[in-house]
């Protein structure tokens, strides 16, 4: 790797780490991280951002995936994920329930994890975590919302120094064969196209 490249990557690296936004997951976007339990990537690189909205959990915490959802509570329980509720009669609520029930014109029908981790990014200006880039990106725009995806956080990991390209790979390709989608065919692969 070129000099140049490590010192960029180390100032990126810096900037993603001291950001206070807090990134707000979207059920298949934390659960490529569940599946392979690769989770304990995410606390180290957003110390104390992560959060899960409560239709997220719920979502995951079926009892046929329930090692998902006990993979969930120990990051909870270490204080190294924030479950936040959406409450019925507050505003979020309300774009929680369009966005899942009946859109506005032109705008997409969306799952609850998605709608819920897009409302509360809306409402704490934070960044949505989403892999689904087809389905929420006319959200996205609409609210002027940052976001990011299952690969980025890798390639994070990567340019912070948390996982070697060898590790991006195999975490990729087992996230794979959990029939994620993540836009390519290797962790190299992706790596190279940013």
């Amino acid at each position: 790797m070129p000099v140049g490249m490590i010192w960029f990557s180390n100032r990126m690296w810096n900037t993603i780490r001291m950001s206070d936004q807090k990134l707000f997951f979207d059920t298949d976007c934390l659960s490529a991280f569940l599946w392979v339990n690769g989770q304990a990537i995410l606390p180290e690189l957003y110390p104390g951002r992560i959060v899960i909205p409560e239709p997220v959990y719920i979502e995951l915490s079926r009892p046929q995936i329930s090692h998902l959802k006990r993979r969930i509570d120990l990051l909870k329980n270490n204080h190294q994920a924030t479950l936040v509720p959406l409450n019925h009669g507050e505003p979020e609520y309300d774009l929680f329930w369009e966005m899942v029930s009946s859109p506005r014109k032109g705008m997409r029908l969306i799952g609850r994890g998605e709608a819920s981790a897009i409302v509360l990014a809306k409402v704490n200006g934070g960044i949505v975590a989403s892999n689904n880039l087809r389905d929420i990106l006319p959200y996205i725009e609409q609210f002027g919302l940052e976001y990011t995806t299952t690969g980025d956080i890798l390639v994070d990991a990567y340019k912070g120094g948390l996982i070697t390209e060898t590790q991006g790979n195999s975490l990729w390709a087992a996230m794979l064969a959990k029939r994620r989608k993540l836009g390519a065919n290797s962790f190299s692969d992706f790596l190279r196209s940013k």
